[in-house]
């Protein structure tokens, strides 16, 4: 299955399922990804985003959904499919979306991010997920040619507080300009009604990663409200 720019009509208004695990977590295994992400689609997701070229082929072969594939290299600066190679490479697992940092920053190949898209549509089928940081990234990566943006990097770049939960406002500020390319939702997430919220700010789809696939997390939310 190749996905086109209007074959992404089908995910407005759904749900898309980060599925991930840490290094050193016993979930990290890519078949434990696959099983994840088999999980969630039975549960209704109408695709998933998972890190890891290994990760990316389980799942592929686990669903029939699409994937949004990405590669994590470091933890600081851009380290989201950081480079024209990382990103040839999550495409060429099979990928039908490849994620990559989306911001204004430096990449570590020295390419642009319009390059950078550029070499991924001349050289995959794949389509390409901004991961952003602020409006002006947003617009940034659609100029650049990304086929959707996201809200992942909001929080974490510098250029906005942290927010608690999604970052409604950033979301209503995109979605109101009309960049004209699907706009996602993510990051820090973890309800119903902020997923709900997130749609109702103008997102064309949401991920929802940690409160579903992270049993750590969710089990300390537990334990830290019983101590509370």
């Amino acid at each position: 299955m190749i996905l086109t720019p209007d074959g992404l009509e089908a995910l407005r208004s759904q749900l898309i399922v980060s599925c991930q695990a840490y290094p050193g977590e016993p979930m990290r295994d890519p078949r434990t990804t696959g099983q994840v992400a088999a999980s969630a689609v039975i549960g209704g997701a109408a695709a998933v985003r998972v890190q890891g070229i290994a990760d990316v082929q389980f799942t592929r072969a686990a669903v029939e959904v699409p994937v949004i594939g990405l590669w994590k290299d470091g933890h600081d600066g851009v380290f989201i499919t950081p480079t024209l190679r990382h990103a040839l490479a999550v495409a060429n697992a099979g990928s039908h979306v490849v994620a990559i940092d989306g911001t204004r920053r430096t990449r570590p190949d020295g390419l642009t991010l319009k390059q950078t898209i550029d070499g991924i549509h001349a050289e995959s089928h794949a389509l390409v997920m901004a991961d952003c940081g602020s409006f002006a990234d947003a617009v940034a990566a659609v100029e650049a040619g990304a086929d959707l943006i996201g809200t992942t990097l909001a929080g974490y770049t510098g250029e906005r507080s942290k927010t608690d939960g999604p970052d409604l406002e950033l979301l209503a500020e995109i979605a109101g300009a009309g960049l004209g390319k699907p706009l996602i939702a993510e990051g820090r997430i973890h309800t119903p009604a902020q997923a709900r919220q997130a749609l109702d700010a103008g997102a064309f789809a949401v991920v929802v990663g940690t409160a579903i696939t992270h049993p750590a997390s969710i089990t300390g939310w537990f334990k830290g409200a019983l101590e509370a």
